[in-house]
């Protein structure tokens, strides 16, 4: 009994949950603290990149380059 009592193997056991636990709470505090800004962040990025037009060849990448590419409206045609 005394043994059992003295033995300090389930110790390293106990520190790990403790230890899992606190970086758990600190990763869901800075979630909740940087969700807002990155959802706002992520809105803004969204809105700018949908105007983009993504070329798919590279004839259309020179005709771009060169000036040659219709106008958007052509391109609707």
């Amino acid at each position: 009994m005394i043994d059992f009592l003295k033995s300090e193997d389930g110790a390293v056991t106990v520190d790990w949950v403790v230890m899992t636990a606190a970086t758990v709470a600190m990763g869901l505090a800075v979630m909740a603290e940087v969700r807002e800004g990155v959802e706002s962040l992520s809105t803004d990025i969204s809105d700018t990149m949908s105007g983009f037009e993504i070329m798919t060849t590279f004839d259309e990448w020179d005709a771009f380059r060169t000036g040659d590419a219709p106008a958007a409206d052509e391109q609707s045609n």
